[in-house]
């Protein structure tokens, strides 16, 4: 039988040990036929389209181990805070929304960083009522640990000086006992829940161009660390759209738990675009608000250890629940305490349940050098965002200090000790763009030069080919798809991105600089720049 599309002459990166390279590659039904070389050529028959990449690069499609894919797609419609260099910057891009709003209508922003700010102090509701004093205002900073209220908007949630902090959670408060406006943690729930959120319909209408979006920079499945709103949306989707142009691992959220137990679900449900891959925890906030749980205190901080978002107790109860049930955890951990809490709650799982589900630990941002080797030792998969460390690297240092960094987002470690790593962007607190990822993974680098010029803590640089591997194996692997995804191996699927330039082969300081010039997913192209993937037979 001959092939349904006959990739030659390319320089394609297969990630697979058995067959790592070739120049060309043969489709047949949505699925990888064969690799090789001019020898795939007798494959092409009357109806195969034949492609000359002339060169370019091929590599397996990317996948995004953590996004918050339906937050993207909302925040292009929000007021975007991101790179704004000091307050006043914020608060300008308030007011002009503010101009073109109707009084009394929510104005919603995200991507604020205090610590970017000269001062770094973090915003109030003062500041934002000076700009916009008609209007509820909330704005989430970067991270997604901690929000901005106006006095408008805490008066909309009914937050007075009596509300009591929530469990995992804390309101700002000023010396006289009022909030200040700024929510950390599980406090933000107090005003999110009264802030009138799009139901799942409206939800997907707007997912597309936010899947569009990420197509073009590569990616071609994402696991979502969503709501129950964003599930049912891409289940729309997936009804209206067959298939959807990217594949949704979807996590479950905590809330959720009891009734995934309750009505047996189990990860892998779904098919192999829209599928069940496990349950979202948190076990602390993050190192921006100083919530992150640590052993020791943050550096000229005495008091503050940050804050543990679920007892000791809760999060082994829920996990061992999770696990029994069949569902795979992510837990969310950045503090070196709240990793070494969440490697002994799974420890305590028996050890056919972790050799037969793909628990996770999201982010994993700084290990004491005594759990370094657990992960690996239990089967954890790293989930890791690489861009994170080189945006958090003055901060840590600052916070953390220059000692607990030397086993701070320590790829070369995990890798070294034998740990599955698998690469996202935590999208949008930082940007989708893998490139971005691999570049930050392999050299450490800011623009700025911070760090030297080997990069901040280099020990923990890894090669482009494990970064790239830990965006699709690695990825597949932590999702349980490394059967069906993250090489380009006969009989997986044909998803794959071509690029503008060898990645393996050109000077690390220009990988954030890669084009993607095709995106496939299944066989079918879902993002291809005009003419440069045309047949050419």
């Amino acid at each position: 039988m001959s092939a349904d599309l006959l990739l030659i002459n390319g320089r394609i990166y297969t990630m697979d040990p058995q067959h790592p390279r070739a120049s060309a590659l043969a489709v047949c039904g949505g699925r990888v036929r064969a690799v090789g070389g001019d020898d795939l050529r007798a494959l092409a028959g009357p109806g195969t389209e034949v492609v000359d990449l002339e060169g370019r690069t091929v590599i397996p499609g990317l996948t995004d181990s953590h996004i918050h894919l339906s937050w993207f797609a909302l925040g292009l419609q929000q007021v975007d805070l991101t790179g704004t260099a000091t307050r006043e910057e914020m608060l300008a891009r308030v007011a002009a929304r503010a101009a073109v709003t109707p009084a009394g209508e929510w104005i919603l922003g995200q991507g604020w960083h205090q610590e970017e700010w000269p001062d770094r102090r973090f915003p109030t509701a003062a500041d934002l009522d000076s700009v916009a004093p008609d209007h509820p205002v909330v704005l989430t900073a970067r991270s997604g640990h901690a929000l901005v209220a106006s006095t408008r908007a805490m008066e909309r949630a009914a937050i007075t000086a009596s509300t009591p902090d929530p469990p995992g959670g804390q309101i700002v408060r000023d010396d006289a006992g009022r909030p200040t406006g700024l929510f950390l943690e599980e406090a933000m729930r107090l005003i999110q829940e009264a802030v009138p959120r799009p139901g799942a319909a409206a939800l997907a209408r707007m997912l597309p161009p936010a899947l569009e979006h990420l197509a073009r920079l590569g990616l071609t499945a994402v696991h979502d660390m969503g709501d129950l709103t964003a599930l049912e949306a891409y289940q729309r989707l997936r009804e209206d759209r067959a298939p959807l142009p990217l594949r949704i691992v979807f996590y479950l959220p905590l809330e959720a738990l009891e009734s995934a137990l309750a009505l047996h679900l189990r990860s892998g449900l779904g098919d192999d675009f829209l599928r069940i891959g496990g349950v979202k925890l948190f076990a602390d906030g993050a190192l921006g608000p100083r919530t992150a749980a640590m052993l020791e205190p943050y550096i000229g901080e005495p008091d503050n250890r940050g804050i543990l978002t679920m007892e000791p107790e809760a999060l082994g109860e829920a996990i061992r629940r999770a696990a029994e049930g069949g569902l795979a955890l992510a837990v969310h951990a950045i503090g070196d305490r709240a990793n070494r809490l969440v490697l002994d709650a799974l420890e305590a799982l028996p050890p056919e349940n972790r050799a037969r589900l793909r628990h996770r630990i999201e982010h994993v941002q700084l290990l004491h050098p005594d759990d370094v080797g657990r992960l690996a030792a239990l089967r954890v998969v790293a989930s890791m965002q690489p861009i994170h460390a080189v945006q958090d690297a003055p901060m840590a240092d600052r916070y953390w200090g220059p000692a607990r960094c030397a086993t701070a987002y320590a790829w070369r470690s995990l890798l070294d000790a034998g740990t599955v790593l698998a690469f996202g962007s935590d999208c949008p607190v930082e940007s989708p763009n893998p490139f971005l990822g691999i570049h930050a993974a392999v050299t450490r680098a800011r623009p700025d030069g911070y760090g030297g010029p080997e990069g901040w803590v280099p020990a923990q640089r890894i090669t482009v080919e494990e970064a790239v591997r830990a965006y699709t194996w690695g990825a597949a692997c932590a999702a349980g798809l490394d059967t069906r995804l993250g090489t380009l191996t006969p009989g997986k699927w044909a998803d794959l991105v071509v690029l503008d330039q060898d990645v393996f082969a050109a000077d690390p300081s220009l990988i954030p600089r890669t084009r993607v010039l095709g995106t496939m997913v299944g066989g079918r192209w879902v993002y291809s720049q005009d003419g440069l993937l045309s047949p050419s037979l």
